[in-house]
């Protein structure tokens, strides 16, 4: 008890007020007295936890070192394997499928839950902690991509023609006949919006607590199998066949941004969590970063292969498939790396799919003979919000948790490049915007006035039997139809003629004829 009454460091950041005790203690009142101390002690006690448990969260990640001249791209996984507790050990492992492959995969937002599915029609959903499966099937047709949806209860899977929602147990729960031919699967968790793509070009979004389609987009650039979602701002990415890397938004029926990145198709997109930073692959063997708040290059790179997949840590290590080989690049968006920070081979086999796996220092990837798991340390962030996702949560707060996100769940229109312009407030004072708006009159009289002084060419008119009118004459005659338009307008223009010829008539000068008339 004396160790926690003495004093922590930082303990003063984290009091509301300075302590009153001394002037408390003169208080006559006994009651008041100590229930005034009591809340002073609290106060005292919750500074002091919040102090200490500030020694915790470090500022820099448990990162790999070498030693000399060593380099830590050279270091094996079964070389780290020894240095490791045998928590971790565990978490390297490779599962052999090769007569299904190659593999895609997903993770859960907590990290518990592994979704596989193999290109020949094998899935398998299962908690890659603790081995524990949750069903597995062979649907007997080919499988491009699947998806976790809000929670490990429910999946969605591309299949040859449809989409196909399963639920934990491996049963068939929804065909989604408008998802035809998709190449690629995402879900926004804060909208629960399916997102699909595939060969016939058509971006879709399907609200999975409604059933409802949101959107549908012609993206207008040909088949598409690139896609990732922007964490920040729920903007979906897509990469196309012609280089280019669209951001869309349902609400909006072109796409937001449009940039070149690449001089051959597309190959793979990786947005960091902070939606500052994004990664771009190509078939020009290319494979360069980006700051989306300027939309400007910071580096690039060759790649000996093409690289098919990319993905970024919570902590900004950048994941690169490329061939048999998984490289991770630190510190990639900063500066420009001479050599990645691990490196790791996988003989045989081509890396179809590579995933980071939230608070864990674990990366996972699907390749051609299965999937495997390999520990890159520094990767998983340590301090997680429980209320954004628990990784040790039980099934009450599963459920709680599915509950309130339904009841919190944001709009579609919500979706912006700058979500903090929800809910502002324009600044702009009443003189301002009186005086944009005489701005914008005066520009318009004066190109009225520009328009009004030159000359302008005449069209020639057809006056001969083929005419646009006579043609129309002569069509309307042979189908025998009545013009209603065309009635109206006589009607209205012999009732103005009238009132023409009434006018002239008052303007006429009065003679002793007009009496007797």
């Amino acid at each position: 008890m004396a160790e926690y009454d003495e004093p922590v460091e930082n303990e003063e950041k984290y009091l509301r007020a300075a302590p009153a005790t001394s002037e408390i203690k003169k208080i006559s009142d006994k009651k008041l007295r100590a229930k005034l101390l009591q809340q002073e002690k609290n106060s005292r006690d919750a500074a002091r936890a919040a102090a200490r448990a500030e020694l915790l969260l470090q500022e820099d990640a448990g990162y790999l070192e070498a030693e000399g001249i060593e380099k830590t791209f050279k270091f094996r996984q079964d070389q780290l394997a020894p240095s490791l507790d045998v928590n971790t050990v565990s978490k390297i492992f490779t599962l052999d499928l090769p007569q299904y492959g190659p593999y895609s995969i997903d993770y859960t937002r907590n990290g518990r839950h592994l979704l596989i599915g193999g290109h020949k029609g094998h899935i398998a959903a299962f908690d890659w902690q603790t081995g524990h499966l949750h069903f597995e099937t062979h649907v007997n047709e080919a499988v491009r991509d699947v998806t976790w949806l809000h929670n490990e209860t429910l999946l969605a899977v591309a299949q040859k023609k449809y989409v196909y929602i399963y639920d934990k147990s491996g049963m068939e729960i929804h065909r989604l006949t408008r998802h035809t031919y998709v190449d690629r699967l995402e879900f926004l968790p804060y909208h629960y919006l399916l997102v699909s793509v595939g060969s016939n070009g058509y971006l879709k979004y399907q609200d999975t607590s409604t059933g409802e389609i949101v959107a549908e987009r012609r993206t207008g650039l040909g088949p598409c199998n690139t896609m990732t979602q922007n964490r920040y701002n729920a903007v979906i990415n897509l990469g196309h066949q012609n280089g280019t890397v669209t951001l869309w938004a349902p609400s909006m029926p072109a796409p937001l941004v449009k940039m070149q990145c690449h001089r051959g198709p597309v190959k793979a997109i990786a947005i960091d969590r902070g939606g500052h930073y994004m990664a771009t692959s190509g078939a020009d063997g290319q494979m360069k970063l980006w700051d989306i708040r300027t939309y400007g290059l910071l580096q690039e790179y060759y790649t000996t292969r093409i690289a098919t997949s990319l993905d970024i840590s919570d902590t900004g290590l950048l994941g690169v498939g490329c061939g048999a080989h998984v490289q991770v690049w630190k510190d990639a968006f900063k500066t420009k790396q001479n050599s990645p920070y691990m490196s790791h081979l996988e003989g045989g086999s081509i890396i179809e799919d590579l995933r980071f796996v939230p608070f864990e220092d674990v990366l996972g990837f699907g390749h051609s003979k299965g999937i495997s798991s390999i520990v890159i340390p520094g990767a998983g962030e340590a301090n997680f919000d429980s209320f954004e996702a628990n990784p040790y949560q039980t099934k009450r707060q599963r459920q709680e948790t599915e509950v309130h996100s339904l009841l919190d769940k944001l709009q579609p229109d919500m979706i912006m490049l700058d979500p903090t312009q929800i809910g502002g407030v324009n600044k702009q004072t009443k003189a301002d915007i009186l005086k944009k708006r005489a701005a914008e009159e005066e520009a318009a009289e004066r190109s009225e006035e520009v328009d009004d002084g030159r000359s302008v060419k005449e069209k020639k008119k057809m006056r001969g039997r083929n005419s646009a009118l006579k043609r129309y004459q002569r069509k309307q005659a042979k189908r025998n139809v009545i013009d209603h338009k065309r009635l109206d307008a006589e009607e209205k223009l012999a009732a103005e003629k009238a009132r023409k010829q009434k006018e002239q008539d008052k303007d006429k000068p009065f003679t002793t004829l007009d009496i007797f008339n």
